[in-house]
């Protein structure tokens, strides 16, 4: 046996000891209206969703699909479109959806329920249409007037679509004399969520003078994902980890979010956008608060959501001198000869914009206080890995003085989140032989080897807490608003930068400056984006 090995159990015995999947209960009646009906999004990840909901039986049996968009067509034509789209990732592996043929019935059931409405999202005469379409919806398809509105459009037109749908009453939801709804409107907004502390709380205020905050969800990808959801199950459903959770027990925290890909065809996007903006505080934050949040006093929302509120609360600004960034350059990725970030479309020649950025935060409370929090994340790095990596204190090394060990390994405990899904703990162990010598070894589980893979694109669960009104995995707007006010002095300092931003070759593992700033805390450093749990600790 290698001293790597991991773990595992052959998959029959998986089976035998694997209890039965308990099955999702379809949801209320409801109708979607997505806005952007024909932009990438929709067809890349929401219509994919959708059909997955709906080969598994977890979509509502009474549900209607209406797709609003400028692009002039109808019903049909869109059907279409979105039925090509679905084929076009049949037998590709790259894709999320990854499945092997499309279910027909399926397809059929979520077509059948699917009208189409073409106007402009800033005239009102649009979401009369809308009406008419919703009310259609109902009459023969049984939706009982439940509506979401998906805003799959640019977040320069959320603040305009709420306020028409306000305006035309299409939020209101009926109540009866007992306060309970008759029917229900939610509405699901997709980041960016504001672009700085100041329009973040613009852009609530706009949404909340038309919507009440339980009708308001914030959707991000990223908490669709099972292995970002078994976070709150590893800690809270083991008696083995909460305890060792703590600032007495962990030196620091690394969360890291590599990807090989660069900007590709979205170089106008993040030249206003950004590494930090893009994926800081929302995606990287989500993860840190399912780490660092307090046992909820219950699994439900409001629970859940208010530990988390607490993280947040508990952060001060970061300074900007604990925050590095950088711009990959040319370089190779995966064996492939890339070019560099200035060269790509739509980008300036002499960009500052960031495609890396690394963070040091601090959680000023009673379990963290003390405890780095190292987060990073880039473009065109040397592997595709999103993980959350806890590094505990190092043992005692009086007892190993009079043998031949010359160090001790830290203990890492490693949550994978993509792409292989799973958890490792990694420890020493005595090398078999006669003398004293250590060697660290990894326990691994990954998701592969015990649950089947199902198309899934990470949307499908989120899709199915909106229908059931379920908040947990969505941001509120207090939340929001506290992670821009974190990083928000990070954003005045580059915007005020005049020297240039530092650079790394792509398929790197990010800039020299990012391991300076673990550097700083002593004998800490980053971990290699590449290691996976095939490799030795």
């Amino acid at each position: 046996m290698s001293e790597n090995h991991s773990a595992r159990m052959p998959r029959t015995a998986q089976a035998a000891e694997s209890p039965p999947r308990r099955p999702a209960s379809p949801a209320d009646p409801c109708a979607m209206v997505i806005f952007g009906a024909t932009g990438d999004l929709a067809h890349r990840l929401v219509i994919p969703a959708l059909y997955n909901l709906a080969r598994t039986r977890v979509l509502p049996d009474n549900f209607a699909l209406i797709g609003v968009a400028r692009a002039a067509g109808g019903a049909q034509s869109w059907r279409d479109h979105l039925y090509k789209t679905l084929q076009s990732f049949v037998g590709n592996s790259a894709s999320a959806f990854a499945a092997d043929h499309i279910d027909e019935v399926a397809w059929k059931r979520l077509a059948d329920g699917m009208s189409y409405v073409q106007g402009d999202l800033s005239k009102p005469e649009l979401y009369e249409d809308i009406r008419g379409a919703l009310d259609a919806a109902a009459n023969s398809h049984g939706t009982q007037g439940n509506a979401i509105f998906y805003l799959a459009v640019a977040d320069r037109l959320f603040g305009t679509v709420v306020e028409q749908l306000g305006n035309a009453k299409l939020t209101d939801q009926n109540a009866d004399q007992d306060g309970k709804c008759r029917f229900w409107r939610r509405v699901v907004i997709e980041k960016p969520f504001g672009h700085s502390l100041d329009s973040a709380r613009a852009l609530n205020a706009d949404i909340l003078r038309t919507l009440h905050e339980d009708q308001v969800f914030r959707i991000d990808h990223f908490l669709g994902k099972d292995a970002v959801q078994s976070i709150l199950a590893f800690r809270f459903a083991n008696g083995l980890f909460e305890p060792i959770w703590t600032r007495d027990r962990i030196d620091h925290v690394q969360i890291t979010a590599a990807e090989t890909v660069g900007v590709e065809q979205r170089g106008k996007f993040y030249e206003a956008t950004g590494a930090l903006r893009d994926m800081v505080p929302n995606h990287m934050f989500a993860l840190l608060s399912m780490v660092a949040m307090e046992p909820p006093t219950g699994f439900d929302a409001a629970s859940i959501r208010a530990k988390k509120a607490e993280v947040f609360a508990a952060m001060q600004a970061v300074k900007p001198d604990r925050a590095v960034r950088g711009q990959y350059r040319a370089g190779t990725v995966l064996g492939k000869t890339v070019q560099a970030y200035r060269q790509e479309p739509d980008v300036a020649p002499d960009s500052n914009t960031e495609t890396f950025a690394a963070l040091r935060l601090e959680i000023d409370n009673w379990r963290w206080a003390g405890v780095p929090f190292y987060i990073r994340t880039g473009k065109h790095m040397s592997q595709r890995n999103t993980e959350i990596a806890i590094r505990f204190k190092q043992a005692p090394y009086a007892a190993f003085q009079d043998t031949p060990v010359d160090g001790l390994r830290p203990n890492w405990l490693v949550l994978r989140i993509a792409p292989d899904e799973g958890i490792s703990l990694q420890f020493e162990v005595k090398r078999p032989g006669p003398v004293v010598d250590l060697t660290a070894v990894k326990m691994d589980f990954r998701y592969r080897d015990w649950f089947p893979k199902e198309p899934n694109v990470g949307y499908e669960t989120l899709l199915y807490d909106v229908m059931i009104g379920d908040p947990t995995l969505f941001m509120r707007a207090d939340m929001v608003e506290q992670g821009w006010r974190i990083v928000q002095p990070v954003l005045d300092a580059w915007a005020a930068e005049k020297t240039g931003v530092p650079v790394y070759d792509s398929g790197s593992d990010g800039p020299q400056v990012a391991d300076e700033l673990l550097a700083y805390d002593g004998d800490r450093a980053w971990r290699p984006v590449g290691l996976s749990s095939e490799q030795k600790p």
